[in-house]
């Protein structure tokens, strides 16, 4: 019975996919949930499964190749047996089952995850596994990673040639050398052109323009130190400051809605609910996920979330839905040691707070100079919705709030 792989079905502001790599060849044997091939969008990678046990018959769509959702890629034979030429391969392919250890005299032990392909050149080309870098999942070494370090030392390539009807790999990343000096040419990412592709829109479409303040975070540092002991044992995770700075941006979006509106066409849309965007690193570069009517969540529940969106981002792991919508976005460039800048808009999106890296200054307290924990602030907005009165009056409304928290709890 021939079964077919489709891609999965795109969110309406994904338009299509490019597909990475294919994890089986045609005639290999696929079990029922495995994963085929990863989709790049320009949100997420995603993971294409094998929807049945049986034998990859055809791929219709190579690596490199744009998809749509619901798109035709492969066939699948559920009643087929693994052809006997991919069963060679395979056998030539994978050395060894075990994990290839690095040369003692080079590494302290350290054992290294390879792809089949890669195991296969590394011993051909008596390479040490600890002199590259992996570049794949989990610091996974790929083929291409070996190739590439081939190339820059001018070694062989050791590229095996395809078998008759087998698709043909991929290139790795040009390396080129100008006047003596290594550079390397690589496509962007769908998820990086899609980033900038973004970010000029906003420059191009929006009136930008950013107000600052600063905070003093002692009594919200003061707070969660002699309560964090306590939360953790209660609630099971940590609580950190972002849990604060959202609270108290609900808070303040409450009393200045416009900041929480979007532009649509001449229309003000003023939303009745709060969807925060939460910005976060990941390999991929930034994305950010949404944490959906936060003004029902506590400060457990917002701590929880945005730790597991940082934890799944680092593993690719977030879902298209989680990537799309919200009404306001957080920046947190202050982990990154960044103590101020100006934050671009995420559109549809009117406003996004940035925070900052906390440092110790000297600040005036009834008459006195003392030294406190301050952050600077920043608030980029849509200037042709947003009057500078409202974006000033709202980041104070911040300010207030956690130099007082009692004023969260109490929604004051």
């Amino acid at each position: 019975m021939k079964i077919e792989v489709k891609v999965p079905t795109l969110s309406e502001s994904v338009a299509e996919a490019t597909l990475l790599n294919w994890h089986k060849k045609p005639g290999e044997a696929v079990h029922r949930d495995e994963n085929l091939v990863d989709i790049e969008t320009d949100k997420v990678v995603l993971e294409v499964v094998a929807p049945a046990d049986g034998v990859l018959q055809e791929i219709l769509r190579e690596d490199g190749e744009v998809v749509a959702g619901d798109e035709v890629i492969a066939v699948i034979d559920s009643e087929g047996k693994a052809s006997v030429a991919s069963a060679k391969v395979d056998i030539a392919t994978e050395v060894s089952a075990a994990p290839l250890q690095a040369d003692s005299e080079t590494a302290s032990s350290v054992v290294v995850s390879l792809s089949p392909a890669a195991r296969k050149l590394m011993v051909e080309n008596n390479i040490d596994p600890a002199r590259i870098h992996g570049t794949g999942r989990d610091n996974r070494i790929t083929k291409a990673d070996i190739l590439e370090y081939l190339n820059a030392r001018g070694g062989k390539s050791g590229r095996p040639q395809p078998l008759p009807g087998q698709p043909v790999a991929t290139p790795p990343p040009a390396v080129a050398t100008v006047d003596g000096r290594i550079e390397k040419r690589v496509p962007m990412s769908r998820l990086r052109t899609r980033v900038a592709e973004r970010l000029k829109e906003a420059q191009n479409t929006a009136a930008i323009l950013t107000t600052f303040n600063e905070v003093n975070m002692k009594p919200v540092m003061d707070l969660r130190n002699r309560y964090k002991d306590d939360f953790e044992k209660k609630h099971g995770t940590r609580l950190g400051f972002m849990s604060f700075f959202t609270r108290a941006v609900i808070e303040a979006l409450k009393q200045f809605p416009v900041i929480n509106a979007s532009l649509d066409g001449q229309d003000i849309v003023y939303h009745g609910y709060y969807d925060i965007g939460i910005a976060v690193g990941s390999p991929r570069g930034l994305v950010v996920p949404i944490l959906r009517d936060v003004e029902q969540m506590n400060f457990a529940g917002i701590e929880a979330t945005i730790r597991d969106f940082g934890q799944r981002a680092q593993h690719g792991k977030l879902t298209l839905n989680e990537l799309t919508g919200g009404t306001f976005s957080i920046t947190n460039g202050g982990v990154f040691g960044s103590l101020l800048s100006t934050p671009i808009l995420n559109p549809p999106q009117s406003a996004i707070l940035g925070m900052h890296k906390i440092q110790q200054r000297p600040v005036v307290e009834n008459d006195e100079i003392v030294i406190r924990p301050i952050m600077y602030l920043a608030l980029s907005y849509d200037h042709r919705i947003i009057d500078g009165k409202d974006a000033v009056l709202f980041l104070v409304a911040i300010k207030d709030a956690l130099e007082d928290p009692a004023r969260i709890l109490l929604e004051l």
